[in-house]
């Protein structure tokens, strides 16, 4: 896919945000931990989620769509217990179905072509709770156990790890405490959903989780809550643009600290319980001085500031009137995108692979871009369309893989995007 993008159209109107796709693949996979019928409302037509329902069927599963997003997943038997290679460099959300296989087959293999040390908190994890975990060139092979009491501490509060123990610890457990875990809004979503189903997971929204299993799990009808990267992202868009723009849908304390964090980039967003409003911004200025930098936007585990969001932090700053430390504390090699921004006239310092500084404003032009991460990818698109002039960006269906339809809701709001869907 590549888009054409004419910068510096004004965003204006009433934006909607997908569902959140990282809670759907943790509620995809949930719903194969049970033979009953599990319906999800609100799913997010991504690249992401695609990739999961088509491994759902393979693994013998059926599903259902009711309408454009509401289906059904029927999982009376699960004939299959091994991910293979094709399959996992699909998208590495489908670790997760290593939980119900376990659960329905006591048995999963798991193929893999990237270094262990991109799932080693999870293989860690599997073996504090007595999972069979072993290792060889290109596999992991896992063998299930149950367990009276188990009091895990994860080394990373890693979302995918917490979300894996957390299917496990519902059905193969009688108790089951997690330190250290992940509370983003979708594992608040997926314990919230095994509640429903029978479980019982207390503490929900803190990083201590106390997990009661069950034998078995019953169906469940679920609605997957609204992507709140995906509202701040658009938020950013419309005021780089100075546009007007309200965002329904959101929940308003998913947005708290992604609004703090914003008005130091001097963008303010009105928060209502099911809505913000983006008013017009003249301008951008940061705010809360320190010693050497005029603003410092660190990410941080949630609910800190998300590094999702450092992306599209960083396209800010370069057009707020100061000096700002892009400082990104979890993740490796997030930040070297900045060199499209350089290259687009933005006066940007990397420090090292983890730190920016960033001089603003400065005017961007269009320029030509490939193959943006998925992690990056709003950010770029951003860039482009508060930058004079068409930008191009080639392989934009990496925007996609996360965020459901955005691209013609932007061009509902009078963003300057064309899609070529043949290049």
């Amino acid at each position: 896919m590549r888009l054409r993008v004419q910068g510096r159209s004004p965003l204006n109107g009433i934006y909607r945000p997908s569902g959140n796709a990282n809670a759907a693949q943790a509620l995809l996979a949930a719903a194969l931990l049970t033979e009953a019928p599990v319906t999800l409302r609100n799913m997010p037509r991504t690249l992401s989620t695609s990739a999961m329902l088509q491994q759902i069927e393979q693994l013998g599963a059926a599903v259902t769509w009711l309408d454009e997003n509401t289906l059904t997943i029927s999982a009376g038997q699960i004939t299959r217990r091994v991910l293979s290679q094709q399959e996992t460099d699909a998208t590495v959300g489908l670790i997760l179905f290593v939980a119900p296989l376990l659960v329905r087959r006591q048995h999963a293999r798991l193929e893999i072509d990237f270094p262990l040390n991109r799932v080693r908190t999870h293989l860690e994890a599997l073996r504090d709770l007595g999972i069979d975990t072993l290792v060889s060139s290109d596999a992991v092979e896992f063998k299930s156990a149950s367990w009276e009491r188990k009091d895990v501490i994860l080394t990373q509060a890693s979302v995918t790890a917490t979300a894996i123990v957390l299917m496990l610890a519902a059905r193969l457990g009688k108790e089951t405490i997690i330190h250290n875990a992940a509370c983003e809004p979708h594992i608040v979503e997926l314990a919230q959903m095994l509640n429903a189903m029978g479980a019982l997971v207390e503490g929900i929204g803190s990083n201590v989780l106390r997990v009661t299993g069950v034998d078995t799990l019953g169906g469940v009808d679920v609605t997957i809550g609204p992507d709140h990267i995906e509202a701040a992202s658009i938020a950013a868009l419309s005021a780089l643009n100075g546009g007007r723009v309200q965002i329904d849908g959101i929940r308003q304390r998913d947005m708290r600290m992604i609004a703090k964090v914003f008005w130091r980039l001097g963008i303010q967003m009105d928060v209502d319980e099911g809505a913000l409003f983006i008013p017009k911004h003249e301008t951008l200025s940061v705010s809360n001085r320190s010693e050497d930098v005029d603003s410092s936007i660190e990410s941080a585990p949630w609910p800190g500031f998300p590094s999702d969001l450092v992306a599209i932090a960083t396209v800010v700053a370069t057009q707020a009137r100061g000096t700002s430390l892009i400082h990104e504390k979890l993740f490796n090699n997030r930040l070297l995108f900045v060199d499209k921004l350089k290259s687009m006239g933005a006066q940007i310092v990397l420090c090292d692979p983890h730190r920016a500084i960033v001089v603003g404003p400065t005017p961007l032009h269009g320029i030509y871009m490939d193959t943006p991460d998925v992690r990056t990818g709003l950010g770029m698109l951003g860039a482009a369309l508060c930058a004079e002039g068409e930008s191009v960006i080639d392989n934009a269906q990496a925007i996609e893989h996360t965020f459901g339809g955005v691209l013609p809701k932007l061009q509902a709001l009078n963003a300057g995007i064309q899609i070529d869907e043949s290049a």
